[in-house]
């Protein structure tokens, strides 16, 4: 049997602290993508291989913020998902044959929705809804950001200490 690892950023100090030190469900994915993809690589061309790598890390990464729409976040699980993705991006780009593709640009380009989880994580972590708007138009300003203001109002939501009111206001879309 397996021991089920949950994804849960509601994180208060205690948690936050017991989360440093245990196994988290990310080190788990990744344990089991090297599982199931490990064996299949060494029979594979280069490029194939890469292809293969590239398809799972954006299946993972749907699923990924799937799941992450459905959980409520406190500033510490906002610092342990911006972890969780950090690592899970070190392990992608340790992973792949071609040089091309272990800088963190690239891997974006060639992975839109693992480069959409990374804007999720620096989103949910900003200290104060004020650095949002300046994080969002630098972001663009820089080719960086794909998310929509409509998803970025429902991941600011998913911030506990965050208002909703606030967040709306802030995030007005004009029509």
């Amino acid at each position: 049997t397996h021991n089920a690892v949950r994804m849960n950023y509601h994180l208060d100090d205690d948690m936050y602290e017991m989360l440093q030190i245990s196994e988290s469900y990310i080190t788990r994915l990744c344990f089991y993508i090297d599982e199931l993809v490990g064996p299949l690589r060494s029979y594979l061309a280069p490029r194939l291989s890469d292809a293969l790598l590239v398809g799972l890390l954006g299946g993972a990464s749907k699923r990924l913020e799937a799941a992450i729409k459905r959980g409520q976040f406190t500033a510490l699980g906002a610092l342990a998902l911006d972890s969780d993705i950090r690592f899970f991006i070190n392990f992608a780009k340790e992973r792949f044959d071609s040089p091309d593709l272990t800088s963190t640009a690239t891997l974006y380009q060639a992975c839109g929705p693992l480069a959409r989880l990374a804007q999720i994580a620096l989103l949910m972590n900003v200290d104060d809804l004020e650095d949002v708007l300046d994080l969002i138009t630098t972001s663009k300003r820089k080719k960086m950001w794909d998310l929509s203001l409509n998803d970025a109002k429902a991941f600011l939501n998913l911030r506990v200490d965050f208002e909703g009111r606030k967040v709306n206001e802030l995030l007005k879309i004009d029509d």
